[in-house]
């Protein structure tokens, strides 16, 4: 049991870590070199942990890992990056805390048989009270327009990444680590034509790669990217889908911590009061619909 619960804080630790790094990162790195980093050292790091287990693939359904990672890693990796040029860390984690309440919303539409329960759209009432809480002095003051933009990116890439989560319910007979690492394969091609061809039309001026942000983007890669999904998948084999889907109450909760230590970032009333209400939405799914469907509720998305 111990082992399980070290499993999830290093889980949370690595995922809720991230923002850091990102904002490392794209202090010196152009946000979409960011994200092609980071995706193509991830899938490095999941090619070399599949070889190691000798895990093989059944071949084929490359149009499905090609969407997967487009939604998965592609355009989040891109967006949250370039979303924290401009937010607080705190504020970008808690933002990809609402990753939750986008598969509920979406999941009737993507599984046969899914619906919204009354669990999943109290959740999703109480997530949207704890973004309005999070944004009132902007929204009040309409003068941070530039923030509004970059939590817009943000929660898209929340979308994006609720979608991926969904659709990979569709792929079969292969082994979760194998998906992650053709997903993460198909999002490092993606993304690195697109950074290519963005540089040919438009040269980043600020590229000025630093140890600080190639040591970023390779814990990006390597952690956040990569090692973590392979203890993920012990986590889930060793207690279970449920409680590995803790992690959505560890991520926003240490990238706020990281935030406010790390990073010395002053965090106002509603911050706190944001965090608390959409960890609270989060916490109403899980327990009733655990309650109402102990032994099949599905897997809640991780955090990303």
């Amino acid at each position: 049991m111990l082992k399980n619960y070290l499993f999830l804080l290093g889980i949370g630790a690595i995922w809720g870590s991230q923002f850091i790094f990102q904002q490392m990162a794209v202090a010196d790195v152009p946000p979409v070199w960011v994200g092609a980093g980071r995706s193509v050292i991830g899938f490095l790091t999941l090619l070399l942990i599949c070889q190691g287990m000798k895990l093989t693939s059944t071949g084929g359904q490359w149009l499905k890992f090609n969407l997967i990672g487009l939604l998965e890693a592609t355009i989040p990796f891109v967006l949250v990056a370039w979303g924290q040029q401009y937010l607080d860390t705190a504020v970008a984690a808690i933002l990809m805390g609402t990753i939750p309440f986008f598969t509920v919303i979406l999941a009737p539409l993507l599984i046969n048989g899914a619906r919204i329960t009354v669990a999943g759209m109290g959740s999703v009432l109480l997530g949207f009270i704890g973004l309005l809480i999070l944004f009132y002095p902007e929204l009040a003051s309409g003068s941070s327009n530039t923030n509004l933009m970059a939590a817009g990116a943000i929660i898209t890439a929340s979308a994006c990444f609720a979608v991926g989560i969904l659709l990979l319910k569709g792929v079969a007979n292969e082994h979760p680590l194998i998906v992650a690492r053709n997903v993460l394969g198909s999002a490092s091609l993606q993304i690195v034509l697109v950074a290519t061809l963005m540089t040919m039309v438009a040269p980043a001026p600020n590229l000025n790669l630093t140890p600080s942000s190639l040591g970023a983007i390779a814990y990006l890669g390597t952690m956040c990217a990569g090692l973590v999904y392979f203890l993920y998948m012990i986590l889930i084999r060793d207690a279970g889908p449920i409680f590995a889907s803790l992690n959505n109450y560890l991520v926003p909760l240490i990238g706020v911590f990281l935030g406010a230590t790390i990073n010395d970032e002053v965090l106002a009333t509603h911050t706190w009061a944001a965090l608390a209400t959409i960890l609270a939405a989060v916490a109403f799914n899980q327990i009733f619909a655990s309650a109402a469907t102990p032994e099949t509720k599905p897997l809640a998305a991780p955090s990303e």
